[in-house]
This record gives structure tokens, sequence and C-alpha cells, in this order.
């Protein structure tokens, strides 16, 4: 719980991927700068969790959580061999599942975004559709490399409480999540009734979403709910 007068410290995961930057070219754990720049601009201070190995002491650190997105989770992980699309990072997936547990555990207040929504799903025990095209019938919520799709969710829950009933959202996935994790319910849903929001029941802050809050700067209204949960 942050400090009186303080600003929460937000743990961000971090993508471990190849990356080009000045001279450079070389594996780096690295995350978008939109992440960070949201929760700026909420009213934390990020602070990245490099997703390298399992030791999740430095969770101790912050007072909340982003999971955040990028590659898919090693369908192993959920009992199923992997789809001819599914690309995975199986090192990652084991510092996040780690992350997630280890901040289920202790009660911490946590927002999973895209990736970071299934890998709470698979954490608690769920499933994911590994190629939504084939259960969708279309690809907008994907529909060109590096094109976000533009959808409109209904919402209830908590996700409403932040947002309202109906949102516009960009997003950037081909799997959705297909069996609920234990404690988990649905909370919003695309016009095709792809799931793209759960909460943890019970939990004071525990929200998954299947889209990308962090690409609209001037809405960081789920980023400032986050922050403002490390207050109660």
């Amino acid at each position: 719980m942050a400090s009186n007068g303080s600003r929460p410290l937000i743990g961000l995961s971090t993508y471990v991927e190849q990356a080009a930057w000045g001279v450079w070219d070389t594996p780096a754990a690295l995350l978008p700068r939109s992440y960070v720049d949201g929760v700026v601009k909420a009213g934390g201070v990020p602070v990245l969790l490099p997703s390298v190995g399992e030791d999740v002491s430095a969770l101790s650190a912050v007072d909340a959580l982003v999971l955040t997105g990028g590659a898919d989770v090693d369908a192993a992980r959920y009992g199923e061999q992997a789809h001819e699309k599914t690309v995975s990072r199986p090192e990652r997936d084991g510092f996040e599942f780690a992350l997630a547990r280890e901040a289920l555990r202790l009660g911490m207040p946590v927002l999973g975004v895209c990736r970071g929504a299934q890998v709470l799903n698979v954490a608690l025990g769920g499933s994911l559709h590994q190629h939504l095209p084939e259960v969708a019938g279309h690809a907008e919520h994907q529909p060109a490399r590096a094109v976000y799709g533009h959808n409109r969710v209904t919402l209830e829950g908590l996700a409403a409480e932040i947002l309202g009933s109906e949102t516009k959202v960009q997003c950037y996935h081909h799997q959705s999540l297909a069996r609920l994790g234990s404690g988990l319910k649905a909370t919003g849903w695309a016009a095709d009734g792809t799931v793209e929001a759960v909460e943890l029941a019970g939990a004071r802050f525990v929200l998954g979403v299947q889209w990308h809050p962090e690409q609209d700067s001037d809405d960081v209204r789920l980023f400032r709910a986050l922050v403002e949960a490390t207050w109660t």
C-alpha cells in the first residue's frame, strides 16, 4: 500500500525480445513507452520488472502490478498442443506466471493488458482460444500486422464502474479467453461475443482487459483506477 503523501509504485512486466536502437541489435528487456506514460499520467511511478527467471521478490517493492501485452502464452500451460499460429516466450511465461500468482497471494491490485489478461486467466486454471479468427469467423481483433483493430465493447462490474457500460477500444490479439479461470467473471464482451474483460471475485482490484488501453494517451482511466486502488 502506498505510503501517505507518496506516489504509488506501479510494477510493469517487460517484454524480452531482440531489439534494435542506435548501433545495437541485441536481446533486451523492454516495454513500449505508452505503458510508462499511462502510469505517469495516472499519478503512479512506473517500475519495470524484467521478465527473466522466476524470482519475484522485487514485487515487494511496488504497490500494484500491470501484466503487459506481448507474445502468446505457451499452450502447454493450459494442457494443449500449440496451434501453428501460436508464438510463445516460455522464459517470459515463467516469470509472469510466478509474478501473477504472488501478486494474487498478496492481494495486490493487478491490471492485465491483452496478454496480461490471458496470463491471469491461465494462472487461475483457465484456457485460451489459440487462433480467434477460427472462432469468431473474422480477423477484426487483429486486422493486419502492426495494425490495431477498433472495437466497441459492452461492460459490467468493475470495468463498467471505471469506463461506463460501453466503450471504444483498440485491440491487437489473435487469441482470447476460452474457459475462465477459478474465481474470474467475464465483465466485458465484443459484439461477436469475445470476452474482453474479466475480474476476480472478492479481490479489491484484479481486472484483465483484452484490449490495449495504453494506446489511448487521452484516456488513462484504467491506469488511474489501478493507482487509486493502492490507497484502499
